[in-house]
């Protein structure tokens, strides 16, 4: 295989992968308030995290800055915490329910701050990336075309995670039956429990 396809099929199965479950864990809190009608919205949400994992995933594979593997280990769960928090308060309001678009009132500030915390996010997230893909190169020093093919390989099994996320949230809503909200709630409290629990362990 050359250079590209096989960090790009690295980058693809360290992300796809149960082991990366913080990673998993924290797209499912990221896509929980939407369905498949809101795509633009879920589009400009990963965007804003991808714009935030590639630029720390460049810089620390470069050299370019330094970090504490143990403190992004530590503040992983905390971005899925707050993320599955800001959705727990958005459950409470009644502007979301199973008949109506998501998050849809608050004005532009409102609608702009997942989008915000999203790409503060993914600079932790990508430094995280990161630490897995300097192990592979080892001394390379400028792994220009290993740093591009892996990124992508890290964005196309994202944008599976999200679209199994948005086809499971869309069976159980219109196929089940199950309340949005309620989906809202038990997404957004089991990513919270597991976040919570990777914190303390």
């Amino acid at each position: 295989m050359s250079v590209f396809t096989t960090y790009l099929q690295l980058g693809f199965f360290h992300i796809f992968n149960l082991q990366a479950y913080d990673h998993l864990v924290f797209l499912l809190a990221l896509c929980a308030p939407y369905v498949l009608r809101d795509w633009r919205r879920v589009v400009l949400l990963v965007t804003s995290f991808t714009v935030g994992h590639s630029l720390t995933l460049a810089l620390a594979t470069l050299d370019l800055v330094n970090y504490s593997p143990q403190l992004i280990e530590t503040l992983i769960p905390v971005t899925i915490i707050l993320t599955a928090l800001l959705n727990l308060a958005r459950a409470g309001r009644a502007a979301l329910r199973r008949t109506e678009p998501a998050a849809t009132t608050g004005g532009p500030l409102v609608l702009a701050l997942p989008n915000l915390l999203a790409v503060g996010f993914g600079l932790i997230h990508g430094l995280g990336f990161s630490s897995y893909l300097r192990e592979l190169l080892g001394q390379q020093r400028r792994p220009v075309l290993e740093l591009f093919s892996f990124n992508v390989g890290v964005e196309l099994g994202q944008l599976l995670i999200v679209g199994l996320i948005l086809a499971l949230g869309y069976g159980l809503i219109r196929g089940v039956g199950v309340d949005r909200r309620d989906w809202l709630l038990v997404s957004s409290g089991a990513a919270l429990g597991i976040a919570l629990v990777l914190l303390v362990g």
